[in-house]
């Protein structure tokens, strides 16, 4: 963690894991997601102080996700979220790294627009989807569109950064901060500005302090920041991403090199 970081978050108290999933799990919820340079976070980070606890582990207080995404051979959860499609499903395996277990997550979206996660524990040192997480999948889609998934699922993508979770103390609100974001696809691979992180904010009515506090720092949400849409486009996975470049550009992705992985040139 950059000692930058570190020592802003020296400031905070802390909360467990058992105390977030009480005080804010957030599996429903509305977001707002910023794209902030360091230069800009570091002066927000004492206001957060006043009002938020961070999430430590073990004594540490980031935490390197690696997340999985899956999708059919047309793109189509891509093209759901390029096209704006409010009906819409989100397929992704998450693994914390640090802990050593991963979770099948299904995110959808319902008809007040609001985000609902689905999460199933699961096995990740198997390889692809089991047949019980194809069903968890296609149960989650019939609770909320009345239909099965019935899409033929294969990994597209992965990326790797590093969380930081704040819990606001007075409860139902809670904000993560990544960074030294990566992507690879299964040929090639390509990092976000390393200087740069992505916030996202949760809370039920998608206006809550963390936003306010942003907002008097003179940070606004952007829109269309989804980190699984930014990569399918950094990668080369997809002809068309106009609908993300606000968020491209933010993050210098085109700006850093797109490298040929060590294992496919080693393959070939």
């Amino acid at each position: 963690m950059d000692n930058r970081i570190a020592q802003s978050l020296s400031t905070f108290g802390t909360i467990t894991l058992e105390g977030l999933n009480a005080k804010a799990a957030m599996l429903e919820r509305l977001d707002n997601k910023y794209i902030v340079p360091a230069d800009r976070l570091y002066p927000a980070f004492a206001a957060f102080a006043d009002h938020f606890d961070v999430l430590e582990i073990g004594g540490k207080r980031s935490f390197v996700y690696e997340t999985e995404y899956h999708d059919d051979a047309v793109a189509q959860s891509y093209r759901d979220h390029h096209q704006g499609r409010r009906k819409r499903c989100k397929i992704r395996v998450r693994t914390y790294v640090d802990a050593g277990f991963s979770y099948l997550e299904v995110k959808l979206k319902d008809l007040r627009n609001v985000t609902v996660k689905k999460r199933l524990k699961i096995d990740q040192t198997k390889v692809g989807l089991s047949r019980d997480a194809l069903a968890f999948i296609d149960d989650c889609h019939v609770e909320m569109y009345g239909t099965p998934l019935a899409r033929s699922l294969k990994p597209v993508i992965t990326m790797r950064y590093a969380r930081i979770t704040l819990v606001a103390r007075d409860g139902g609100e809670r904000m993560t901060i990544d960074t030294n974001l990566a992507f690879h696809s299964q040929a090639m691979e390509r990092r976000a500005a390393a200087d740069h992180f992505i916030l996202e904010t949760k809370s039920a009515r998608g206006n809550g302090l963390a936003d306010r506090i942003l907002r008097g720092q003179h940070l606004h949400p952007t829109k269309q920041c989804s980190k699984f849409c930014i990569g399918m486009a950094a990668l080369g996975m997809v002809e068309r991403h106009n609908r993300f470049l606000p968020a491209l550009r933010k993050l210098q992705v085109f700006e850093q090199p797109l490298l040929r992985r060590e294992a496919c040139s080693m393959a070939a």
